[in-house]
């Protein structure tokens, strides 16, 4: 059974990939404040890391809906399940979208092309530096290679892969959390503003 089975404090010295920070800084007032938070310590370029929001097409099909890939992970910080877009960290000498299509063939098994790839972004700005690009990549399912599909996992990883109609994406991630599976908040509002682009185009037309 995957779990938590200890928490203890981590010393400065031990720490791999983060570590803690005390920040004084100036507010508005000229009042001089403390700040604390973790700072990444593999940050190699000016991006931390990058999430790929894949768009599944098949031209073949004249039918076939667009899907994307959703992916179920344990994350030992909040001790549970969680589903998210497939991600990773951006390596050295290495840009942001061949990270993106790397991630998604280790994560997943597939190949894509780059569509577009967002302006870096902040993920929890009061708590950490960290940052990311998202990166949207589109999935041919006509491709040969993309038939047959194996994920290509580093030793560590266990994820599990799942292909959600993109115009269903904000009702299935509510079944992922009533079944007491977390989602990840950046995914959750991606979803949203899915539903209510739709729902808004619908509204006007």
């Amino acid at each position: 059974m995957t779990k938590v089975i200890s928490k203890a404090t981590l010393n400065d010295s031990d720490a791999k990939w983060i570590k803690l920070k005390k920040i004084t800084w100036q507010d508005p007032n000229g009042k001089e404040r403390l700040w604390e938070c973790a700072e990444r310590t593999t940050r190699k370029g000016d991006c931390d890391a990058v999430a790929i929001f894949s768009v599944l097409t098949k031209k073949s099909d004249p039918n076939y809906k667009p899907e994307t890939i959703l992916v179920t992970q344990y994350r030992p910080p909040v001790e549970s399940f969680c589903v998210e877009l497939p991600a990773g960290l951006v390596d050295e000498g290495e840009s942001c979208e061949e990270a993106a299509l790397r991630e998604l063939n280790e994560e997943t098994g597939y190949i894509g092309k780059v569509i577009k790839s967002s302006k870096i972004m902040v993920n929890d700005p009061g708590m950490t530096n960290a940052n990311m690009r998202n990166v949207t990549v589109e999935v041919d399912l006509d491709n040969a290679n993309n038939k047959k599909v194996e994920p290509n996992l580093q030793e560590g990883e266990f994820i599990e892969l799942h292909l959600v109609e993109i115009d269903t994406l904000l009702s299935t991630l509510n079944e992922f959390s009533e079944k007491g599976i977390s989602v990840d908040s950046r995914l959750y509002n991606l979803a949203e503003g899915i539903n209510y682009a739709r729902n808004f185009n619908t509204s006007i037309s």
